[in-house]
């Protein structure tokens, strides 16, 4: 019994590493973060988040604390935690040899679970970083380095989708009645969004960010690209009518016939431009069926996302004189839902080769009980516990995110408005002219916070 003891817990004892996810889901480990997100102090439990980057989700983790901070208004700090985000990324990029780790965190997870496998992160995970560190140098009073990141987050977006139409082939092959219901689902889940890697937020951030700071152009290519993933949107259906005749662009006929023309502002009028970002990203749930190998039990789990038909209205924004009304420019649960989607057939694949392990591994204990029969049924039972109980479903992934975007622009008169979101406390908003005011409005749960700059 001593030897099967310290089977169970060899793989944590190689790995030398923190395996915060392997045994207590990951959602139930930042639910407590969450909570304080929608209080007056957001950032009571960063230290905590802060503590956990040197572990195996760290990656994970330091995007959390980014967030966390971000929200909390401490653009610097977060600045940091994003960064070290950015290097684990680069980390796994850099990594040409397979290393000792990475071979005990396989051999790892085919004995407990994908928890016990570093996580790396989703390609929309890696794309948003880059965007909320281009919003921290932009309100620490880097617009220079807002852009690089801006860039960054563009690059990101095309070499995931090179890299996810590389893997069509393996992913076709595996496919079969399990994947395709699975796959299905989640694509009935994810409405109209077809992908992880294009994120019509990001770019249109990109384009905000470029058209801002004097540069339409390329202001112009993104909101085009924006507007292809999202193209209901009436401010980014605006943007480039006005941008089109800025430009003397040859689509700007076209655009005005289908959307009218430009809205220029009037002599001396300022500009509000808002982002607004309400609720959290969805959690991962658990599937998990049960069934017997060789007279043994053994269970599958699988990530998964629950349906959820609830909308999110457009948001109202009061205080500028007229109501004005948001309108979403990017779903970012369909984002987190596809990229599972995308992910699926490969996690089928290590399940399959997990569910064999076991297997062997079960008979192989009960084979050397037997020639002790007092054993025997003892080490049985353990090694189906064990089975059991190891079997979790990795349901990890950035849980601090917004569930939605959404965007509005108007011009007005200079002046000091008190603007308020619903029924949130009002925030003093100044307007200069002929500068724009970037607004950007993060509503957690019951409390919402407002953050300005003027360009």
């Amino acid at each position: 019994m001593k030897a099967l003891s310290s089977i169970f817990l060899l793989p944590i004892l190689l790995s030398g590493c923190a395996y915060n996810s392997v045994l207590i889901n990951y959602p139930s480990q930042i639910a407590p973060i969450k909570q304080q997100l929608s209080g007056p102090t957001p950032s009571a439990k960063l230290n905590e988040l802060a503590g956990e980057i040197d572990t195996n989700d760290g990656l994970l983790y330091a995007q959390e604390a980014g967030r966390v901070a971000q929200i909390s208004g401490d653009f610097d700090a977060s600045k940091n935690y994003y960064q070290q985000a950015i290097k684990a990324y680069q980390a796994f990029d850099d990594r040409a040899v397979i290393s000792a780790s990475d071979l005990t965190a396989t051999a790892s997870s085919l004995v407990l679970n994908d928890n016990a496998i570093p996580y790396r992160g989703p390609g929309y995970e890696r794309i948003m970083v880059h965007q909320y560190q281009a919003f921290n140098y932009l309100f620490a009073g880097d617009p220079q380095g807002a852009l690089i990141e801006v860039r960054r987050s563009n690059e990101l977006q095309s070499s995931e989708q090179a890299r996810y139409q590389k893997s069509q082939k393996s992913v076709q092959a595996m496919a079969n009645g399990t994947i395709d219901s699975e796959l299905n689902k989640l694509g009935s889940a994810a409405g109209t969004v077809t992908s992880s890697f294009l994120n019509a937020y990001s770019y249109y951030t990109t384009g905000l960010l470029h058209e801002l700071l004097g540069e339409p152009n390329d202001a112009y290519i993104d909101y085009r690209k924006a507007a292809q993933i999202s193209p209901n949107n009436k401010y980014l259906q605006q943007d480039l009518v006005r941008l089109a005749k800025q430009l003397s662009m040859p689509q700007y006929d076209e655009f005005k016939h289908r959307w009218g023309d430009a809205i220029l502002p009037k002599q001396g009028q300022g500009q509000v431009v808002m982002v607004v970002e309400r609720g959290f990203v969805p959690e991962k749930q658990s599937l998990t069926v049960p069934f017997t190998i060789h007279g043994n039990w053994q269970t599958v789990s699988l990530a998964t996302y629950q349906p959820y038909n609830q909308v999110i209205p457009p948001s109202i924004i009061q205080g500028f004189g007229t109501v004005l009304k948001a309108e979403p420019i990017a779903n970012i649960d369909a984002l987190a839902i596809n990229a599972l989607k995308e992910d699926l057939p490969g996690a089928l694949v290590r399940q399959a080769a997990r569910v064999y392990t076991k297997s062997e591994f079960t008979r192989s204990v009960e084979s050397g009980s037997k020639r002790r029969n007092n054993e025997a049924d003892a080490a049985a039972i353990l090694m189906q516990i064990f089975n059991v109980v190891t079997e979790q479903a990795d349901r990890r992934s950035w849980l601090t995110l917004p569930r939605q975007a959404q965007i509005a622009r108007q011009y007005i008169e200079p002046g000091a408005y008190q603007v308020s979101l619903g029924n949130s406390p009002a925030a003093t908003i100044n307007v200069h002219a002929n500068r724009a005011t970037l607004i950007w409005v993060i509503e957690t749960g019951n409390q919402t916070r407002f953050y300005s700059i003027i360009i």
